[in-house]
């Protein structure tokens, strides 16, 4: 296999080493994976629900289709509406 050396912006070296470390493999396995199959890509999810995946579901007493019904929960509790003075 042959070497190649390539510079990468910050934020994309540090997706793949989270990635790296998250899959336990190596940063070269990573990005030779991302080469090789760009498609994928699109899937991933983008970096800024990474940062927060560990606090998803982490507030207790909301309801648990509260993403889904968004509007209804919102009406439900008066959100919105014009208050009296």
């Amino acid at each position: 296999m042959k070497t190649l050396t390539v510079r990468l912006p910050e934020s994309l070296v540090s997706q793949i080493e989270a990635e790296s470390r998250r899959r336990g493999l190596s940063k070269s396995d990573v990005v030779r994976e991302r080469l090789g199959n760009p498609a994928r890509n699109d899937q991933q999810r983008p970096a800024s629900l990474e940062a927060i995946a560990d606090l998803i579901g982490s507030v207790k007493g909301l309801p648990p289709d509260l993403s889904a019904r968004t509007k209804h929960y919102l009406k439900a509790t008066g959100y919105g509406r014009k208050r009296p003075r």
